[in-house]
């Protein structure tokens, strides 16, 4: 097969998988997803020589630098925007939602969103793109045993964020077995 119909195959087999990724990356701007998912693929195309036989966690490593890229430009318009006065408040388009607005599961998001976003990426690559630690590898640009050891190290850092966010319910203090007999026999 050519360089070309290579390219061609990628982008049929995994044009859905690599918007999905963009998207979840970009949520409330879904606006800007076609935009960085042309982009990846406008890379892969200039660079289709080195798409490798299997060619999604190269491609989520090209999405990653393209978001990386979209959300500088996104943070230099927003801060423009907020110099000349012209955001969405003034215009009366702020939106509150109502208290009873939290999906199920939200915490875990949030427990999410404290984590660096390095820890963020991985979690994410292993659990919304189900990549394995050789092709996490892959798409952050680092070795097996790296991949592996930062997953190790990013869901521990979740874990401990979910167990402060929520603590373990009270459970009673044991009760003596020696206290339960003084009762019985009228010696409590």
């Amino acid at each position: 097969m050519s360089n070309d119909e290579i390219f061609a195959a990628a982008y049929r087999e995994h044009y859905w998988a690599v918007s999905r990724y963009v998207a979840r990356r970009l949520q409330g701007r879904a606006g800007e997803v076609e935009e960085v998912v042309a982009e990846v693929f406008t890379v892969a195309w200039r660079r289709r020589g080195d798409l490798p036989e299997a060619p999604l966690p190269w491609l989520y490593g090209v999405a990653r630098n393209c978001l990386a890229n979209a959300v500088r430009g996104y943070g230099r318009r927003r801060r423009l925007v907020d110099r000349i006065g012209n955001d969405e408040t003034a215009h009366g388009r702020h939106i509150v939602d109502s208290p009873d607005a939290e999906g199920p599961g939200s915490w875990v998001h949030e427990a999410l969103d404290r984590l660096s976003p390095a820890d963020q990426e991985v979690l994410r690559l292993a659990a919304w793109e189900e990549l394995g630690a050789d092709e996490i590898a892959v798409a952050l640009g680092c070795g097996s045993r790296a991949a592996a050891m930062r997953l190790h190290r990013a869901r521990g850092r979740l874990r401990a964020e979910i167990d402060r966010m929520r603590p373990a319910p009270a459970t009673p203090l044991p009760v003596p077995a020696d206290a339960t007999l003084c009762k019985d026999h009228g010696h409590g």
